[in-house]
């Protein structure tokens, strides 16, 4: 038994924090894990910047319903949910993923939960449990399957490390080149190809 797990923001929907930075024209908001490898110095990053400019989730909520799955990414999603099993294993937050979820045909997401006061502000997170993707493709390992993944960014090395096969999707040379042990893939049609050949060695 097989099964994918995928990275979500640069594999198949648009960095969305880039997009309420674009929205709001607050540059420090466009750094993502392809610049912080530390998720939480990323996070107390975000929440300071939301808190000193008094954005809200509906703020950011409102960005997120003006954004659309990236160019072929349902396609790609519909291609692999007919040859295997297939998790999205992303560092979002349920609160925002919903509306992106809805337009890929609702896939199986594991990711985390914001913690919102009375007033709507963004004051903390809760990850789902440390090392979170690396610790899911272990539970699918345990579960008898045998796990192909993609990613795009420092926080997914873990999972593609972890995984028995493991490609970089769309990722940054530079973080490319950290990692050359992950064969990269620049396209739909090339991730395809990797997915069919691991398939083929299990």
């Amino acid at each position: 038994m097989n099964i994918l797990c995928l990275d979500l923001e640069g594999v198949l929907i648009p960095e969305i924090w880039i997009g309420v930075a674009e929205r709001t024209g607050i540059e420090a908001l466009r750094l993502t894990t392809r610049d912080i490898a530390d998720y939480d110095e990323l996070m107390q990053h975000r929440l300071k910047i939301l808190a000193e400019h008094d954005l809200k989730l509906a703020d950011i909520q409102d960005v997120i319903a003006g954004l659309s799955p990236l160019a072929g990414a349902a396609d790609f999603l519909d291609w692999a949910r007919s040859r295997l099993q297939v998790a999205i294993l992303s560092d979002t937050f349920y609160e925002f993923a919903g509306p992106l979820m809805a337009q890929l045909g609702q896939p199986f997401l594991l990711c985390h939960k914001l913690e919102i006061d009375a007033e709507d502000r963004l004051v903390g997170y809760r990850l789902r449990q440390k090392d979170p993707k690396r610790m899911a493709v272990r539970a699918f390992h345990d579960l008898r399957y045998k796990v192909i993944a993609a990613g795009d960014s420092f926080n997914d090395t873990a999972m593609l490390d972890e995984a028995d096969a493991g490609f970089f999707f769309s990722a940054p040379d530079a973080i490319a080149r950290q990692f050359p042990q992950f064969p990269p893939t620049a396209t739909y049609a090339e991730l395809q190809d990797r997915i069919e050949e691991a398939m083929a060695d299990f």
